[in-house]
């Protein structure tokens, strides 16, 4: 059975939307597109092809996603950019009910149907590592099916007070550990939480204060 990680770039906030660029993603009149770019560097980028290379085995996209990286990687053919090469590699699955087969981008598979059913099969289905990677909406939908395993997120520092937050109501409870944590570029927190189970709960009053 494959495990789900959720690899996320990611605001003060918990803002998710449209880190790459503006018009990427204006729902909602969001004005902020591009707001990760000031903070990649050699680190951040050096980080980003370990995951890809070493801890990827399929890609997992919602539509907007899908579209955004299907209308880029395939036109980056160079071969010493690792990134280009695993993606348009890999076996990338989209959640939509909007596209059609047979998708354009090389090995790519649309799952169809209720999204949480299918993933949870391709879970069953596959081994490995099932990666998701921007899909904020798509990210929600297994939050609150708890289909989520692992999250890694690459928290910038920066806080814009509007767009698409990472944790919407509804998501599972569900309690994570630690595994790993470190900067990624400039002012970049790299950090790894695995699922730990269900939160446990406790109180700081002392029985004569209840």
């Amino acid at each position: 059975m494959a495990r789900l990680i959720v690899t996320v770039f990611v605001t003060m906030d918990g803002v998710v939307q449209a880190p790459g660029g503006p018009g990427e993603d204006e729902d909602a009149g969001f004005e902020h597109g591009g707001w990760q770019v000031p903070y990649v560097g050699d680190d951040f980028m050096a980080l980003m092809v370990d995951i890809f290379e070493r801890t990827a085995d399929h890609l997992l996209l919602g539509r907007k996603t899908y579209d955004i990286f299907a209308g880029y990687w395939p036109k980056v053919t160079d071969e010493n950019n690792p990134i280009a090469v695993r993606l348009n590699a890999m076996p990338k699955y989209v959640a939509s009910r909007t596209l059609s087969n047979p998708l354009e981008w090389h090995n790519s598979h649309l799952l169809e149907g209720d999204a949480a059913e299918s993933v949870a099969r391709l879970k069953e289905q596959l081994d490995g590592v099932i990666m998701t990677q921007g899909s904020s909406d798509l990210i929600h939908t297994l939050q609150r099916h708890d289909l989520v395993d692992e999250y890694r997120l690459l928290v910038n520092p920066v806080i814009l007070g509007t767009g698409k937050r990472l944790f919407a109501e509804g998501a599972a409870p569900t309690a994570w550990t630690l595994t790993e944590s470190r900067t990624a570029g400039p002012g970049v927190q790299y950090s790894v939480y695995r699922r730990a189970g269900k939160p446990e709960y406790g109180t700081f009053l002392l029985d004569d204060e209840e």
